[in-house]
């Protein structure tokens, strides 16, 4: 039942964020609402963490499921990616690289500043 409810409380932001995506006239998608809302309510205190951390966990354990039905729409869709296959896998990795590097050095810059406020 415990499970039930954090997957409940999870959809309920998430449902959120799609009534702000049709609110708000912005090229955001409403998944980025549901994400920034659940980051406030953990970030204020509306929610804690032991609120929605087993079904979070049980979302990050079954997420390479979810990227399957896209694989085979890209193999299904073969014919039309083969010309343009090297410029997209070039660009992928590239962009993959950027986003582990800036993610790399915010963290360290969240890690630094957190040792910092500690040893004041």
């Amino acid at each position: 039942m415990k499970l039930l409810r954090q997957f409940m409380l999870i959809l309920l932001i998430s449902f959120v964020g799609e009534i702000l995506k049709t609110i708000i006239p912005l090229p955001i998608p409403a998944s980025v609402y549901g994400l920034v809302l659940m980051l406030v309510c953990l970030c204020t205190g509306i929610l804690r963490t032991s609120q929605v951390r087993k079904a979070a966990f049980f979302f990050i354990e079954i997420m390479p499921v979810m990227f399957i039905p896209a694989a085979v729409g890209l193999v299904d869709s073969w014919a039309s990616l083969q010309p343009v296959f090297w410029p997209v896998a070039i660009i992928t990795v590239v962009t993959t690289i950027l986003v582990m590097v800036v993610t790399g050095r915010v963290t360290q810059s969240v890690i630094r500043l957190e040792r910092r406020k500690k040893d004041e």
